[in-house]
């Protein structure tokens, strides 16, 4: 097997959390990078690590393109080299699993939670984004589930920015009969979404209780648009994405259906929920942890 280098940065949860956010929007990311986040030690819950595994010696462009994903003040960047490696596996390592609501998610490294009431769902990891690690996955995987204790019952669903397609295969969990529509601009997340349907055993197909993947800008798709209106949206994206698009999602979501947000700081917040007012949508119910809310918005009804 080929030498392996790895280039490490370490800096305080938020910090690392939005380079990985920074990194998904990111089209002409090189594939050989490999990124992952994670915390230092159980002990040390707010101090996390930024690793990016490489199969060859780091060049200059590699350690601008990881230190790029930091805003303000740079951290210090380590390199090593890590002989007979697989990165991509190395890359699962120290990955916790997470509970969130009834589901748990975990990497192959890591057994499955077969407690009574509880959803598995194994997501390796891999170069699209969703692993259920960053805090607004889980959140919204905590939020969805809510949605269903409070009576939600959408039949048609969209997941917009579906990364690794795991929460529009939680959706299918809570509303097993919902037509399942999932989206990215990415077009690795096709097959990275067929993989882990495979791994979930999810139908992949066009009918109800099987997820329809498509690549496609916001709501820009022919699919998108005949599958509408939709009775519930997630969009686990960026605060720029949702207010670029709440006008769209307004003409494609169901009077009296829903949205759910993520991705978005506090900071941003306002500037969220301003636009989607705007397109008529008012906050049914919010959840955050630390500075990232989840929003869930329902349309105003038809008058």
């Amino acid at each position: 097997m080929a030498e392996t280098w790895k280039l490490t940065a370490h800096a305080p949860k938020s910090r690392v959390e939005k380079a990985l956010l920074a990194h998904d929007e990111i089209e002409e990311w090189n594939p050989e990078l490999v990124i992952a986040g994670r915390e230092l030690s159980p002990g040390k819950p707010q101090q996390w690590i930024l690793e990016a595994w490489l199969p060859r010696r780091p060049l200059k462009a590699d350690r601008e393109a990881v230190l790029g994903l930091f805003k303000g003040r740079k951290p210090s960047l380590k390199a090593e080299t890590l002989p007979d490696t697989d990165w991509v596996s190395e890359s699962q390592k120290g990955v916790e699993p997470i509970r969130a609501g009834r589901f748990h998610v975990r990497t192959p490294e890591h057994d499955a939670d077969t407690f009574p009431g509880i959803t598995d769902f194994l997501i390796p990891a891999s170069q699209a984004f969703g692993t259920g690690q960053h805090t607004t996955t889980a959140a919204c995987l905590r939020l969805l589930d809510e949605m269903k204790r409070r009576g939600l019952a959408p039949r048609n669903i969209a997941d917009i920015g579906t990364g690794t397609g795991l929460l529009a295969f939680a959706a299918l969990d809570l509303w097993p009969g919902a037509l399942m529509t999932a989206s990215d601009i990415d077009p690795v997340c096709a097959g990275v979404v067929e993989e882990n349907a495979a791994l979930n055993g999810v139908r992949m197909g066009s009918g109800h209780g099987a997820v329809t993947m498509v690549v496609a800008a916001g709501m820009d798709d022919p699919l998108l648009q005949a599958r509408a209106p939709y009775d519930l949206l997630i969009a686990n994206i960026l605060a720029g994405p949702l207010v670029e698009l709440a006008q769209d999602f307004a003409g494609t979501v169901s009077a009296g259906g829903s949205v759910l947000l993520a991705g978005l700081l506090d900071t941003q917040e306002t500037e969220v929920r301003r636009a989607c007012f705007r397109a008529g949508f008012r906050l049914a119910a919010r959840l955050q942890v630390n500075e990232w809310p989840v929003l869930w918005l329902r349309r105003r009804a038809a008058r």
